[in-house]
């Protein structure tokens, strides 16, 4: 037995984590608890630890604490980060690995807890982080490692098993928190790699057909596309970087100082050491900021190329702007694509929205998640573009029809800023709906739902079930007409049979004869119809 949680059982705990994963992928997709087939929080916690794994991998043998070791793996986990599940456990290891080497494994575990809920704009109990600040709690009663981890997998297990109690959809259908049971996971790997005792959990997995996968939906609270050619430089002629010794105080006066000498400023660290990032026009003046604050060393001054060869490495252009979109489904892709955007498809992770915002070139970039479970994911992406120099603003949006509305009111004669809000007033008064397959049984607010069901969800509440996908369309564009609207945008998916576009649209010409439509092949699967209403 392990007395501390060194290195090697860092190591350890990532294969551990990523094997146990991996064997309960498939049960964690099946604690969904919407009757729609696109619960895939054990696939998106895989691919996020298996990401940490391949970080660890690619690191130094020897490392001078495990703190270290765990901060690689943290970076990992971010970049590889897909669904909310996986950038709050991503998060979770963040906080862990900041306090592990300084205070021990029980107040670790209370920082990646306040570190997880930090990373969530609207904390929900019953979830993941529930589970993870259960964990915290009853790890503060062991009195050494192995009985604090012991301690924190108990307490995990036991608010695990309370969060239908907190959450009354899951008691619904009879499952407790995919995230939370990904985290239990997690906890149990750990107490092997520190102890060797095995001692996993099953987990219990609805009954799911085999064909299921989609989205994550875990409740935590929550490509295409060519980048431009050579590009010109035109920003700021030099970059400046140092460490810098002094406080938050004199911090938050340097921050000021320096983002009136030039852009793409990043100060990051704490007291007393920091790392100062800026591109500015006057080196000295940036210099002499620093000076002001504290005790700048290792001062790196770097001019910046006016302008890029094809291979050479590339510097945003700061008056550039592009839109980068999610998107699931060939035809959607297309739409997006016509508009002028990137368009990237499938589940993307942290490091692949980033990759698609630095392919643009541009210095300014919009965001456009067209699924609410990737939004964690874009604004994690966003700010690691922040550190390359790129301004990025993620618009909310839920849906590709949400992002078609906004793409259309886009206007580069307006401030940046200016542009995003218009995007995100347009996304806004588009609403939204889709048209599905109940994949269980399941109590909704508009009645009981059975496998096989046609249900039509509009802004992701379940509005009418029937059992014919014509007259559920025909009743969901009644419904959201009569509230208003003019114009009504149709995604037909790669399920929709042949002739109900045909269908639809008579039926808005003879009950709303003053509504314009406009029907596209969207490509998407699960969803045999998308819609929305301006």
């Amino acid at each position: 037995m392990l007395e501390v949680l060194d290195i090697a059982a860092v190591r350890r705990w990532s294969s551990l984590a990523v094997a146990g994963l991996s064997r309960h992928e498939r049960a964690l997709n099946q604690l969904n608890v919407y009757p729609v087939p696109d619960g895939d929080t054990g696939t998106n916690l895989l691919l996020t630890l298996s990401a940490a794994e391949q970080a660890l991998a690619g690191s130094l043998t020897e490392a001078p604490s495990a703190g270290v070791v765990l901060r690689t793996m943290a970076r990992g986990a971010l970049l590889g980060a897909r669904g909310n599940s996986g950038v709050i456990s991503a998060q979770w290891l963040a906080g862990l690995a900041d306090t592990v080497d300084g205070d021990g494994l029980a107040a670790a575990l209370d920082a990646a807890a306040k570190s997880a809920y930090a990373a969530v704009a609207r904390p929900v109990e019953g979830t993941i982080l529930t589970v993870a600040r259960a964990a915290a709690e009853a790890a503060d009663q062991g009195s050494d490692e192995p009985s604090a981890v012991r301690a924190a997998v108990l307490g995990a297990r036991e608010a695990l098993a309370r969060t239908p109690e907190q959450l009354p959809v899951l008691a619904a259908a009879g499952v407790v928190d995919a995230g939370g049971q990904g985290l239990v996971l997690l906890l149990e790997a750990l107490l092997e790699a520190l102890t060797g005792e095995h001692d996993e959990s099953e987990v219990d997995g609805a009954a799911v057909g085999d064909g299921d996968h989609g989205h994550d939906h875990d409740h935590a609270g929550h490509g295409h596309g060519a980048g431009r050619a050579a590009l010109t430089y035109r920003g700021p002629a030099y970059e400046v970087q140092f460490l810098l010794d002094t406080g938050a105080a004199e911090i938050a006066e340097l921050r000021g100082a320096l983002d009136r000498l030039g852009d793409s400023l990043v100060i990051v660290g704490g007291a007393p050491t920091w790392r100062v990032h800026v591109h500015v026009d006057d080196a000295g003046a940036a210099l002499e900021a620093g000076l002001a604050a504290g005790r700048p060393y290792q001062i790196q001054v770097t001019h910046l190329t006016s302008s890029t060869a094809d291979g050479a490495p590339r510097r945003p252009d700061p008056t550039a702007r592009a839109v980068v979109v999610t998107a699931a489904g060939d035809g959607i892709e297309e739409l997006l694509i016509a508009e002028g955007a990137v368009a990237i498809g499938g589940n993307p992770s942290t490091a692949e929205v980033l990759d698609a915002i630095l392919a643009t070139g541009a210095g300014r970039v919009a965001v456009l998640p067209t699924d609410s479970n990737l939004r964690a994911v874009c604004q994690a992406a966003a700010e690691e573009a922040f550190g390359e120099g790129v301004k990025v603003r993620v618009v909310p949006t839920r849906s590709p029809v949400q992002a078609l509305a906004a793409l259309a009111v886009r206007d580069h004669a307006r401030r940046f800023e200016d542009d995003v809000i218009a995007m995100a007033e347009a996304a806004g008064a588009c609403r939204s709906a889709e048209v599905t397959t109940a994949s269980r049984e399941a109590l909704t607010v508009a009645g009981r739902c059975r496998p096989g069901d046609v249900i039509a969800l509009v802004e992701g509440e379940v509005n009418l079930i029937g059992d014919d996908l014509h007259t559920v369309c025909c009743g969901l564009l009644d419904r959201m007409l009569a509230s208003g609207g003019e114009l009504v945008t149709l995604l037909t998916g790669a399920q929709a049979p042949d002739g109900l576009v045909e269908a639809l649209t008579a039926h808005v010409a003879t009950r709303w004869p003053f509504v314009e439509v406009h029907a596209y092949a969207g490509g998407q699967p699960h969803y045999p119809l998308l819609v929305g209403v301006e």
